[in-house]
């Protein structure tokens, strides 16, 4: 059983990898081409901004949800560099 839960993590976690990676080249593409690129859908720096006007927005609740968001990502580099090397 705990083989058939890495194999779903190691799933998730290359999914959650390949998003960021597409996130951050839509961004270099938005900036250097502009907002209307052929083909990205949407307004991926818009996007971006209009999440933390909201979290600003929030007072303490957006502060909380911020820190969640940075404990995430810093708890998932924390695990990620320690499995890579297996």
């Amino acid at each position: 059983m705990p083989d058939i839960l890495d194999t779903v993590r190691k799933w998730i976690t290359q999914l959650v990898e390949l998003g960021l990676l597409l996130i951050a080249i839509g961004i270099v593409v938005q900036i250097l081409f502009g907002r209307d690129v052929a083909f990205l859908p949407g307004d991926i720096v818009g996007n971006i901004i209009n999440v933390v006007d909201k979290l600003g927005d929030g007072g303490l609740a957006g502060l909380i949800a911020l820190g969640i968001i940075v404990w995430l990502f810093w708890r998932r580099k924390l695990f990620g560099s320690g499995s890579s090397g297996q």
